[in-house]
């Protein structure tokens, strides 16, 4: 089994696409059971927050879209 180098996604303050996050894990050759296993979720939720099938609004589905960087974390905004 090769080891996958896992990026991390949040980059910068400006919050991603869904699109841009899974051209990033693509262009690592990171899949999304890749990323949600080294991250620590499940990988079905990481696919629905990704499809836009859970709003993220709270809970793990919100920290779920912080980790991807579809989210800015609100200690981000205050700086």
């Amino acid at each position: 089994m090769s080891s996958v180098s896992i990026p991390d996604l949040r980059q910068d303050r400006r919050a991603l696409t869904p699109e841009q996050v899974k051209r990033r894990l693509a262009d690592a050759g990171c899949t999304i059971t890749a990323w949600a296993a080294s991250n620590g979720y499940e990988r079905e939720l990481v696919s629905r927050v990704l499809s836009g099938a859970c709003k993220a609004k709270y809970g793990k589905g919100h920290e779920v879209a912080v980790a991807l960087g579809l989210k800015v974390p609100t200690t981000a905004l205050a700086a």
